[in-house]
């Protein structure tokens, strides 16, 4: 007898709904398996009746995973559908004949690389922290950037809301290029919370003017153009799955996750003690490595 499924697995595996919007529909009710209110975690079987508002949903028995790299335009929203008649970044990819759901968030205001697919075990691959696959970003800033502000970034900062703390982890941070207006930073996190580099920005005194994700784990956005799709090699897969292994970011230096990266533009004499004391305290890590980058 085949082993049962937790229904969210079932219906995203199958296509039919992502995790979290299965869970959204039990919690309104209006999800059943064979006629009755399904539950959180409820085991179902592909043999089961799952109706979503009393019309039967329809599993495939076999599915064909597709995994797609998207260049996201601004002024999308990374969502199947809106309420407010927003455009969403599945009319981007309207064309496939297989449904697939986006990887994590992209804001509205911001652009580059995101990930869709049908395939739900490789979504929670790539979103889940605890597999610490890197996220960068090109981020232009305003007025401008100092040293504190990138020892803050590296460091850690508080991102949280209402009085209520929410610190987030080292990120590797380099300064790009810098102008007398605005700054370009390259900002690489292994965290996904909700405008997380934006709000991070905002808590050491910065205006992010544009966001633009360039990489996740290995897989970089090239030469794509905005608004336009392909799908991912066989290669891209496997560097993605095997950063997914449990390994640091790729996009850290080989000393690991208890790195920093500095650019020259940032660095002074002092730094080193700087940093390194303010993660180690922080951290609870006996030591970090300090890396120059021009």
């Amino acid at each position: 007898m085949p082993k049962p499924i937790r229904i969210q697995k079932l219906l995203s595996d199958s296509g039919i709904l992502s995790r979290r919007k299965t869970e959204e529909y039990i919690r309104a009710g209006r999800l059943t398996v064979n006629g009755r209110p399904a539950e959180p975690g409820h085991p179902t079987l592909p043999t089961d009746v799952i109706a979503i508002d009393g019309q039967r949903v329809r599993l495939e028995k076999k599915k064909e995973n597709l995994y797609i790299m998207l260049n996201k335009p601004r002024g999308y929203v990374t969502t199947t559908s809106d309420e407010l008649g927003r455009r969403c970044v599945t009319q981007l990819v309207e064309e496939l004949e297989t449904r697939v759901y986006p990887v994590g968030r992209l804001d509205r205001d911001s652009e580059g690389l995101l990930l869709l697919t049908n395939d739900g075990q490789f979504a929670n691959l790539i979103m889940h922290p605890s597999h610490h696959i890197g996220k960068t970003y090109r981020v232009t800033v305003r007025p401008g950037i100092t040293e504190e502000q990138c020892i803050a970034l590296s460091a850690g900062v508080d991102i949280g809301e209402e009085g209520k703390p929410e610190l987030t982890a080292p990120a590797t941070v380099l300064v790009l290029d810098k102008f007398p207006d605005r700054a370009v930073v390259q900002i690489t996190i292994t965290q996904g919370k909700n405008r997380q580099v934006r709000r991070m920005c905002e808590a050491v005194g910065l205006t992010v003017a544009r966001l633009k994700r360039t990489a996740i784990g290995p897989l970089r956005l090239g030469m794509l153009a905005p608004g336009q799709w392909r799908e991912l090699k066989k290669s891209e897969l496997i560097a993605l799955r095997g950063a997914g292994g449990g390994a640091a970011a790729e996009a850290l230096p080989a000393a690991g996750r208890n790195a920093l990266v500095l650019s020259s533009a940032v660095w002074h004499q002092g730094v080193v003690g700087i940093v390194a004391s303010r993660l180690s305290e922080k951290y609870s890590c006996p030591s970090f490595m300090i890396h120059l980058k021009d």
